[in-house]
C-alpha cells in the first residue's frame, strides 16, 4: 500500500515506509514493523534455525534489545507467512534487511588454513633446507676424498630427492580423496577436501539443536490428569486402554480422563493424520507441528482422526488469537447409548477447548476426576500450575484442555458466550524429543577429548532439558543471546570455554562463539541448516551443513553436508578423520625413516673408508618404488585401536609430535646401520656383490619397516598380517621388482646390481628384519610402560 492506495510492485521497488499486506502463503519481501495483525504466524526458520512457526502481534516491546525469535511485532525478509494476514510498514530492504545483513557477514568473513595444511607447509620448508645441507655435505665430502666432481653431484642430487617424499602429496590427496568416499557410505558427503583431515583436529563441536540433535518432529511425550503425569510411552507398552475409556463408566477414572484428553486433543485439530498402511508402518501428520504431534500420539492410542469426525462431526468453531491464546471447536454429539456414560452425558453439542494454562484456567468452573466434575478449588489450581511449571522446566510445550457440554448450537460462536463455565481435563506436554544414537554419540565425543556445545535459536529451557538428557551439560546452564551481546570479546574467551548451552542466539552471536573459540586455540566443527548459519559455518575450521532441511546457502557455505541431519554422522566423520591425519603420519614416518636410512649410509661410508655406496639411480630406485608403494597402501590403513579414547591432536603440535621424530631418527639410523654394516663386511671380505646386497638389505629393511608402522601401539601379529591387504600386496610387489633388478641381466646392467648367490641373499633378508623387530620392540616397550 503507497499513498493509501493498494499496489502490486516487484519486492525490489520497495522502499522504508511502504506498507506491505501480508497473507498465509506468502513471502516477507523486506523487514518491517506489523501494525495490523489477525492471528498472523511466521516461519522464520531461515533466520533463526527453529521451524516452529512464530506467533506475532501489534504490540510495542515491552524489553529492549530483545532476540530476534522474540521480536513478535516484527516480520523479516526471506520468512513465510504460514496462518492468518497481517499489514507491516517496511522499514528495512535489501542489504540492510536481516538477511542483507547475514549476506554481507558472509563476503567479509576469511577462513584460516587447516592444520594439515599448516603442518605440511612446515614440513615442506624444513624438508628443503635438509635437501640443501646434504647437497652440500655430500658434495664436499666427496670432493675432499678425491671423487670425481660429476659423480658426487649426481649422488648429492639423487640424495637430496631421498630425502624428500615426493609421494608425500599424491598420498595426502588419495588418503583425502579415500577417506571423503567412506564417508560418504557414512552419509557424510565432504564438498571441499581438506576438511576430511581437518575432522580428525575438531576439538569442539558447536552443533544446532532442532534436527541434529532431535529430531525436528514434535512429539507429545505426556499427559497429566489431576497432577497424575502419564508418559505416552508407558502407556503404549503396558497396552492401557484409552480408546474409548471416556465413553465406559466402569473404566478407571484417571484411564477415562485420559481417553477424554486425547479425543479432545483430536476433534479441535486442524492437521491431517496420513495413516500408517500409507507410510510403512508410522502415523505421520500433515500441517501445524503441534497439531501433528497430538494427532499422531492419538493415533497411537487408538483415536483415529477420520473416524472421530464422522461419529463428531465439527459444527463450529472460535479460532484462535494471540491474545486470548487458545481456540475452540464445537462437535455435535454422537448420540448412541454408549453417550450416557460419556462425561457430557446426552448433551447434543460438546465445545472443545485448548491453548495456553494460565488462560484456560480463566475460563473454567471444574475438573473433571474422571468419573465426575468437581469444582475448581484453590488447592486443584495450584496443582494444575505447578505440573504445568514442572512439564515447562522440562523444555516442554503444555497445553491445557478443557470442555463444555451445549445444550443447543450457539446462534454465533462468539468467545464469550462460548468460552465460559467449562471444565478442565488436563495437560499435554509435547517436545521436539533427542534422537536415539545422539546421547552415545555425546558421550564417544566426550571420550575422545571433544566438547560438544549447543547453539539453537530456540528457548533456554528447551535448550537447557534437551543438554542435560543427552549428557551435554550436566549443569544445563544457557547463556543468551542478549547476555552475548553485552559482553566484550575478551569475556567471551573466557566464558566459552566454560558454557555448553547457548539459546535464543543470532548469526552475529554464532559467529561470536566460533570467533571466540577459534582465539582459545580449537578447532572448531559448527552445524547449520539456515541462511542464519552461513557465517558461522564458513568462520569454523569445519561447517556441516544439513542435507534434508539445510537450506542452499548453508550447503554451498560448508564443507560437509550430512545427509541424514545427524549429530552422530559427525562423530563418525570425526572418527575417519582421524584416521585418514593417523595414515598420513604413518607414511611420514616410514618414508621419512627409510630415506634417514639412506643418508646415514650415505654420509657414514666415506668414514669408513668404503667406495660409493649406493649409485644414483640406485637411491631413486630406492625412494620412488620401495618408497612410493607401501607407502600408498598405507593410506588405506583402517582406524587403529582406541582412536575415539584419546584426545585430539593439537592445532599448533607438529608434524612429527607424539613419538614420530624419535622413532624417524632411531629407526632410520637403524636401518643404515644394519645395512651399512653389512656392506662393510662384505667389502671388507672382497665380496663383489657387497654393493648389491647392501641394496638389497636397505630395500627389505623399509618392507619391514612398512609392515611395522602400521600401528603406533600395536603388534602386527595383535592387527594381523591380512588386515591392510593392499599394503602386503604392495611389499610382496616390492620384494618381486627388487628381485628383478638383482637378477634380470639387462635390468642388471641399467641398476649395476650382480645376481646374489642363495646364501647372500639369506643374508640380506635376515639382517633385514632386525628393522622390524626393532620396531616391534619399540612397540612393546611403549605399551609396557603405559
Amino acid at each position: 500500500r503507497r499513498d493509501g492506495q493498494v499496489r502490486q510492485i516487484s519486492a525490489r521497488e520497495l522502499v522504508p515506509g511502504d506498507v506491505v499486506l501480508l497473507e498465509a502463503g506468502g513471502l516477507v519481501p523486506a523487514d518491517g514493523r506489523l501494525v495490523e495483525c489477525v492471528n498472523l504466524r511466521t516461519q522464520e526458520a531461515a533466520l533463526t534455525g527453529e521451524s516452529e512457526p512464530v506467533e506475532k502481534h501489534s504490540d510495542p516491546f515491552t524489553k529492549p534489545d530483545l532476540p530476534l525469535g522474540d521480536r513478535r511485532n516484527m516480520v523479516y525478509m526471506g520468512t513465510v507467512v504460514t496462518y492468518g494476514r497481517g499489514l507491516a510498514v517496511v522499514t528495512e530492504t535489501g542489504m540492510r534487511t536481516e538477511l542483507g545483513h547475514i549476506a554481507d557477514i558472509i563476503q567479509t568473513v576469511e577462513r584460516e588454513p587447516t592444520p594439515l595444511q599448516r603442518r605440511l607447509e612446515q614440513l615442506g620448508r624444513g624438508l628443503a633446507l635438509a635437501a640443501l645441507a646434504i647437497v652440500a655435505v655430500v658434495f664436499a665430502l666427496g670432493l675432499l676424498r678425491g671423487e670425481d666432481a660429476r659423480l658426487m653431484f649426481l649422488t648429492g642430487i639423487s640424495m637430496a630427492v631421498a630425502a624428500v617424499p615426493e609421494g608425500l602429496p599424491a598420498v595426502v590427496t588419495i588418503a583425502l580423496a579415500l577417506g571423503a568416499q567412506r564417508m560418504l557410505r557414512r552419509r557424510a558427503l565432504i564438498r571441499k577436501l581438506p576438511a576430511v583431515e581437518t575432522l580428525g583436529s575438531v576439538t569442539v563441536i558447536c552443533s544446532d539443536k532442532t534436527g541434529t540433535l532431535t529430531e525436528n518432529r514434535m512429539t507429545v511425550t505426556v499427559l497429566d490428569v489431576m497432577g497424575e503425569t502419564q508418559r505416552v510411552e508407558t502407556l503404549l507398552r503396558q497396552g492401557v486402554p484409552v480408546l474409548d475409556a471416556d465413553l465406559v463408566a466402569g473404566e478407571r477414572p484417571p484411564v477415562r480422563s485420559l481417553g477424554l484428553l486425547v479425543r479432545a486433543a483430536t476433534l479441535w485439530n486442524d492437521a491431517t493424520l496420513v495413516e500408517a498402511d500409507e507410510t510403512g508402518g508410522e502415523y505421520q501428520a500433515i500441517g501445524d507441528p503441534t497439531e501433528g504431534s497430538l494427532v499422531v500420539a492419538a493415533a497411537q492410542l487408538g483415536f483415529l482422526k477420520s473416524r472421530l469426525e464422522q461419529r463428531w462431526p465439527r459444527v463450529a468453531e472460535v479460532p484462535f488469537t494471540s491474545e486470548r491464546k487458545r481456540m475452540t471447536t464445537i462437535h455435535q454429539s454422537d448420540i448412541s447409548p454408549q453417550q450416557s456414560d460419556a462425561p457430557w452425558q446426552d448433551a447434543p453439542f460438546v465445545a472443545f477447548c485448548k491453548g495456553a494454562v494460565d488462560g484456560m484456567l480463566e475460563i473454567t468452573t471444574q475438573v473433571w476426576s474422571g468419573d465426575r466434575a468437581v469444582p475448581l478449588t484453590d488447592e486443584l489450581r495450584r496443582r494444575i500450575l505447578a505440573a504445568n511449571d514442572r512439564l515447562a522446566q522440562d523444555g516442554q510445550r503444555v497445553l491445557g484442555v478443557a470442555f463444555r457440554p451445549l445444550s443447543e448450537l450457539p446462534a454465533t460462536a462468539d468467545e464469550a458466550e462460548v468460552e465460559r463455565e467449562m471444565t478442565f481435563v488436563g495437560l499435554v506436554g509435547m517436545i521436539d524429543p533427542p534422537r536415539p544414537e545422539v546421547k552415545e554419540a555425546v558421550q564417544t565425543c566426550k571420550t575422545a577429548g571433544i566438547r560438544p556445545v549447543m547453539i539453537t535459536g530456540d528457548h533456554p529451557l528447551t535448550a537447557q532439558h534437551i543438554a542435560r538428557e543427552l549428557g551435554i551439560a550436566a549443569d544445563g546452564r544457557a547463556l543468551t543471546g542478549q547476555e552475548l551481546a553485552r559482553m566484550s570479546a575478551e569475556e567471551m574467551e573466557e566464558i566459552v570455554e566454560e558454557v555448553e548451552v547457548y539459546a535464543r542466539v543470532s548469526p552475529e552471536h554464532k559467529l561470536k562463539i566460533v570467533q571466540a573459540l577459534q582465539e582459545r586455540g580449537h578447532i572448531v566443527a559448527m552445524t547449520g541448516d539456515g541462511v542464519n548459519d552461513a557465517p558461522a559455518l564458513k568462520k569454523a575450521d569445519i561447517g556441516v551443513a544439513m542435507g534434508i532441511t539445510g537450506t542452499d546457502v548453508s550447503k554451498e557455505t560448508a564443507d560437509m553436508v550430512l545427509l541424514d541431519d545427524n549429530f552422530a554422522t559427525i562423530v563418525s566423520a570425526v572418527e575417519e578423520g582421524r584416521t585418514i591425519y593417523d595414515n598420513i603420519r604413518k607414511f611420514i614416518k616410514y618414508t621419512i625413516s627409510s630415506n634417514v636410512g639412506e643418508i646415514w649410509v650415505m654420509l657414514l661410508a666415506p668414514f669408513l673408508g668404503m667406495p660409493l655406496p649406493l649409485l644414483p639411480l640406485q637411491i631413486l630406485w630406492v625412494n620412488l618404488v620401495t618408497d612410493g608403494l607401501p607407502g600408498l597402501a598405507l593410506t588405506v590403513e583402517p582406524a587403529e585401536r582406541g582412536t575415539m579414547r584419546r584426545p585430539p591432536h593439537h592445532p599448533q603440535e607438529s608434524i612429527f609430535g607424539r613419538g614420530i621424530g624419535r622413532h624417524i631418527l632411531w629407526g632410520g639410523l637403524l636401518m643404515g646401520l644394519v645395512s651399512l654394516g653389512m656392506g662393510f663386511w662384505a667389502w671388507r671380505a672382497g665380496r663383489s656383490d657387497w654393493q648389491t646386497m647392501l641394496f638389497t638389505t636397505l630395500t627389505l629393511s623399509q618392507m619391514g619397516n612398512a609392515l611395522a608402522v602400521r600401528s603406533s601401539r600395536d603388534s602386527l601379529f595383535q592387527i594381523g598380517l591380512l588386515s591392510n591387504k593392499a599394503l602386503l600386496g604392495a611389499v610382496l610387489l616390492t620384494f618381486g621388482l627388487h628381485m628383478a633388478v638383482v637378477y634380470i641381466p639387462f635390468l642388471q646392467d641399467l641398476f649395476k646390481t650382480v645376481a646374489l648367490p642363495p646364501g647372500d641373499l639369506l643374508i640380506s633378508l635376515a639382517l633385514s628384519t632386525v628393522v622390524f623387530w626393532g620396531v616391534e620392540l619399540e612397540k612393546w616397550l611403549l605399551r609396557h610402560r603405559r
